[in-house]
């Protein structure tokens, strides 16, 4: 660097670099001096000079270096704004371009945990440290601290694609613990006993719904934007091609991933229950799931588990488990009657099956004494003794 590794160093003839770190970035400017001892000595006063001066805050790069181009950069204007008004103006962007599901995560993430934790911190000088001190102090899964570091670094991208910073603090960068505190009501189905009591209390479109919802792995979301038009018959598949959250305030919106738009085979109970729910919708020719106290189409999963699930859950005198366990109830059932894992990640709209494997593992069933007696019956070839 020169100088002994002082930041100061000859660049030509005419001139002496000095190197300081400012508001978290590496900066380089040039003096016109002839690079003699003496010249060396003073460029080292003024480089300590502004480290001074950056350290009690008096520092104005305009005034210091009118000609840099780092100087628009760091002028007053853009340095003053705080994280909390950045994530705002990007929350407001983000709006018109992300799914409405999408939007309602970030504006949760943002309004519930970046701008109470960090919102004071001016965005030039937010550190990974800081934000690694504080994903530290909080009580939440993995998952969460993914969810939440993945909005601030999409947040933080865009900063630095506005030059407003140098460079992205949360590159290539993630934390994480090694073992998250346990997820409440993470994976946990209901037993056969368990659904046909839940169902002995439903009647009408609620019964036919839930039962539906058991034997076929759907999403709630993806079960109240259904239409007839979706149900293939002579096939007798369901095509999963939409979802209505209670963020898009009862607009359907397309599946997130590709696997999600997908063909459902309907099973027997399924079935059942989709020609059940025809005296009450099916004329309509519109959505085949109903609120019951409205007669239209269900806006989410909010009215679902407080008008119909809740009550059910009381009445049937079964342990609460939020209504997204038919989703895992269906996967678990599957699991343990031995069906492939390939064919029941595919029907719940996974990419692969190293998921299902990995989260409903412990319903798979276990080798016993007669495996592999399939492939020998098939493939073994009986040879003479030598």
């Amino acid at each position: 660097m020169g100088r002994g590794g002082r930041g100061v160093r000859a660049v030509s003839d005419s001139s002496i670099e000095i190197t300081f770190m400012y508001r978290g970035v590496r900066c380089r400017e040039r003096i016109t001096l002839k690079p003699t001892a003496t010249n060396l000595k003073k460029a080292e006063l003024h480089k300590a000079a502004i480290e001074h001066a950056i350290s009690i805050g008096t520092f104005d790069y305009s005034v210091t270096f009118p000609r840099s181009p780092r100087a628009a950069k760091f002028a007053p204007e853009t340095s003053r704004e705080t994280l909390s008004g950045f994530l705002i103006r990007w929350l407001n962007a983000k709006e018109q371009h992300v799914a409405s599901s999408t939007f309602d995560g970030y504006r949760k993430l943002v309004t519930l945990r970046l701008i109470p934790a960090l919102g004071d911190t001016m965005l030039v000088d937010l550190k990974r440290k800081a934000v690694r001190d504080w994903l530290n102090t909080l009580e939440v899964s993995n998952k969460t601290l993914r969810n939440i570091q993945s909005c601030l670094r999409s947040a933080l991208n865009d900063a630095a694609e506005e030059e407003l910073l140098e460079l992205n603090p949360l590159a290539g960068w993630t934390y994480s613990r090694k073992a998250g505190p346990p997820k409440e009501d993470d994976i946990d189905p209901f037993s056969p006993d368990e659904q046909q009591k839940i169902l002995a209390v439903l009647s009408g479109q609620a019964r036919n719904m839930i039962q539906f919802a058991l034997w076929t792995g759907l999403r709630t979301s993806e079960l109240v934007a259904l239409n007839w038009g979706d149900i293939d018959w002579q096939r007798e598949e369901v095509m999963v091609r939409r979802a209505m959250t209670q963020a898009s305030k009862g607009k359907a919106e397309t599946t997130k991933t590709a696997a999600g738009r997908r063909r459902v085979k309907l099973l027997r109970p399924a079935l059942e229950a989709l020609n059940a729910q025809k005296a009450h919708t099916f004329q309509a020719n519109a959505e085949v799931f109903q609120n019951p106290r409205t007669m239209k189409r269900w806006t989410g999963d909010g009215p679902i588990r407080k008008t119909m699930w809740m009550p059910a859950m009381t009445k049937s005198d079964v342990r609460y488990r939020r209504p997204y366990q038919t989703r895992h109830t269906f996967a678990s059932m599957m699991l343990s009657a031995g069906e492939h894992p390939m064919w029941v990640a595919k029907q719940m709209g996974h990419t692969d099956w190293t998921m299902i494997a990995r989260v409903y593992g412990r319903w798979m069933p276990s080798a016993d004494t007669e495996a592999g007696s399939k492939a020998e019956r098939l493939w073994h070839i009986e040879v003479g003794p030598p």
